[in-house]
This record gives structure tokens, sequence and C-alpha cells, in this order.
């Protein structure tokens, strides 16, 4: 194999692809939100955990770290606008489910909406979480993943590549 020419490349984002992922939440007061995420991934497969990071800032971060719980969701691409809508405009202006017409249903586990129209729910259980510079990460135990039947393996384990994810 012939050796590749290589430069210094830009440090900030530098693992890709990541996943598009919307974190919905429930705060104390029984309002739901939702907000795109940037930082999502598995950090241990025994017990199953993610890691999610949302910016302290956030309309969703004192709910998430209120109740200490929240759900990720995958969307396709055919949930674009939804998802664009919810990374841009924040939930302490309006009541973005209400405007977007995004249906939801309560959590089986966690005191949590899934967005329906997302063909993958993990439903998370916060059990701890650092500061990390401009993101707190939360370490989440999975509690149940949803998933639509057509992205299922016999298996039980989800089928990534018939996903057409964002």
């Amino acid at each position: 194999m012939k050796e590749m020419l290589k430069k210094e490349a830009e440090k900030k984002n530098s693992l890709q692809p990541q996943p598009k992922t919307i974190v919905s939440c429930r705060g104390k007061d029984g309002r739901d939100n939702a907000l795109v995420v940037g930082y999502c991934g598995n950090c241990s497969f025994d017990p199953p955990m993610l890691m999610i990071g949302i910016v302290p800032s956030r309309f969703s971060y004192h709910m998430v770290k209120e109740t200490g719980c929240m759900v990720v969701n995958l969307p396709t691409k055919e949930f674009k606008k939804e998802f664009d809508y919810l990374g841009s405009t924040s939930g302490k202006d309006e009541d973005k489910f209400k405007k977007m017409n995004i249906k939801t249903k309560d959590a089986d586990i966690v005191d949590a909406p899934l967005l329906i129209d997302c063909p993958v729910n993990i439903e998370l259980k916060v059990v701890d979480s650092m500061m990390t510079g401009s993101h707190e990460m939360f370490a989440c135990t999975v509690e149940k993943v949803h998933c639509a039947e057509q992205y299922l393996k016999e298996d039980g384990t989800v089928d990534f590549s018939k996903l057409d994810l964002i």
C-alpha cells in the first residue's frame, strides 16, 4: 500500500460521521421539549450506555439535569424539516412540538416523550455527568430501545443499514 501524505486537520469535530440525533425531554412542570445534539455515542456495552453532550445554556439542559432522563431519537431524511427546526429554535420561545405538529407519546420507562415519526427511540437514565468544556456530557444507561419492525434484524438488533438517517 502506498503511504498517504498527511497534513494536520482541524481538531474541532474530528470524528465524523456522527449520528444526527434529537434529544426529547420533559421538565418537572410537565412541559415537553426537544433539541438537536451534536455529541452522542456509545460509551459502554455492559451495561449498555450512551454519552450525550448538551450545552448548559440550552433550554432543555435544565430539564435533563433536574429529571435525570431523556430519549434519543434517530431521525430519517423524511424528518429533515423538523430536525432543522428543532436544531435552530429554542423551546423557551415557543412550543416546538405544536408549531411543527410533531407527534409524541410517553416513553415506557422514563418520564420523557418519544418522537413517533423517528424509527428509533432510546430511553435513557442519567447516571453521571461531567463538564468537558462547552458541553456537559451525560453518561446514561439505556433503559429501552424502540424500533420500527422493518428495521429490526432477526436477533433483535437495529439494522442501521436499512435506515435512511439524516
